[in-house]
């Protein structure tokens, strides 16, 4: 798959999945995680990837990062766990929770996973504790209004406190080995990242005056993927991020944790009508899958899903898309517009791998969709 192309299924692949396997049913491109991940490293070669799981720790995406080498962004026990148990060694991990648990410093332990962030006096007492010597680097808090999740609001030292902190790590014997920061997601131009390094730049030269040798830069996740309102030019955006690293930060080893930019658009959901009625004057049409399911990321990721239909027709109407649940709650969209549609009409969502099945539940009996792997099925 070309790098620049993202995948979407075609009207006759839908048909036949949902014919095949019958919905709602998720559909993930391996050719596009690679091409993803290659990106990354064409573009920015200096930088060793580490996959934040979060936003899709599928299996198959799971095998597919670690054969191509990448490295892992773990938040949990749960985590670490899934990777160590498939074969994936502690060195590979960034256990980059800023506030750590009891379980998951026990899994560090079990699994050798030695490298963490922080960001106050409490986690480093903590982690004195439970991983005497860790490789620490200090989670930067970095503002950035233009984010569409915002990641600074709830993690990240206030830089007017960051040699303080280095410091009582130091002299808590360990290894404070850098700086991390994370601009937010879906960050479209290179602004954002360039202040941020501006910054860390600062805190480097501080912290080399204060006696401390900074060997490491994190600078977090948030590249963008394609969405029908938002135009970038990632290449370029790259090229200019890196360029800075190298001017600024030349000897100094660089990491990133992209987790959208992954697996956002590796995966397509393919959806069934089961209902339409009107109401208020509007027709509503009701999904197998809703906010409890794939769509979950309308809440948890403020995400605004692309409804394709294959219907041929000029009329447009606005419509109100619900769930399959009993729960009022289970409303995606208000006054979308769409050809008018009926029961059992199939609707594509591309784009939609990243923060939509990782926090789908089982909620109200309904099962998750089910995957299928674009590679192995003959549409």
């Amino acid at each position: 798959m070309k790098k620049d192309k993202v995948f979407q299924l075609n009207q006759t692949a839908v048909e036949k999945l949902a014919e095949e396997y019958a919905t709602p049913l998720l559909v993930l491109s391996l050719d596009q995680v690679k091409a993803n991940y290659e990106c990354l490293r064409t573009y920015m070669p200096r930088v060793k990837v580490f996959y934040a799981i979060k936003a899709n720790p599928h299996p198959e995406i799971l095998k597919t990062m670690i054969d191509m080498g990448s490295c892992f962004d773990v938040a949990s026990a749960g985590e670490i766990r899934t990777l160590s148990e498939m074969g994936v060694s502690g060195e590979r991990f960034i256990y980059a929770n800023p506030v750590k648990t009891g379980v998951g410093f026990k899994a560090c332990r079990d699994c050798g996973v030695t490298r963490m962030t922080f960001d106050s006096a409490s986690e480093i007492a903590k982690i004195q504790k439970e991983l005497p010597g860790a490789t620490v680097l200090l989670r930067l808090r970095i503002d950035n209004s233009s984010a569409h999740v915002d990641l600074n609001k709830k993690f990240g030292a206030g830089r007017e406190h960051a040699v303080e902190l280095m410091l009582k790590a130091k002299e808590a014997g360990l290894d404070m080995a850098g700086i991390a920061f994370h601009v937010g997601s879906q960050t479209i131009l290179a602004d954002p990242y360039l202040e941020a390094l501006d910054i860390a730049r600062e805190v480097f030269e501080e912290a080399k005056e204060a006696g401390l040798d900074l060997r490491i830069l994190d600078i977090g996740g948030g590249f963008p993927i394609p969405t029908p309102s938002m135009k970038f030019n990632l290449p370029e955006m790259l090229k200019q991020i890196h360029a800075r690293l190298d001017e600024d930060f030349p000897n100094i080893e660089i990491w990133a944790e992209p987790g959208r930019y992954i697996c956002g658009t590796a995966v397509n959901l393919i959806t069934s009508v089961i209902g339409v009625t009107e109401r208020g004057g509007q027709p509503w049409y009701f999904l197998d899958d809703g906010l409890y399911g794939t769509f979950s990321g309308v809440i948890f990721d403020q995400w605004d899903f692309k409804l394709i239909s294959f219907k041929e027709g000029d009329e447009r109407v606005a419509a109100t898309f619900a769930g399959p649940s009993c729960d009022s709650l289970d409303i995606m969209f208000r006054g979308r517009m769409t050809v008018p549609l009926e029961v059992g009409d199939l609707l594509l969502v591309p784009s939609c791998g990243a923060y939509t099945s990782a926090s789908a539940t089982t909620f109200n009996g309904f099962s998750k969709a089910e995957f299928v792997v674009w590679e192995n099925v003959n549409a």
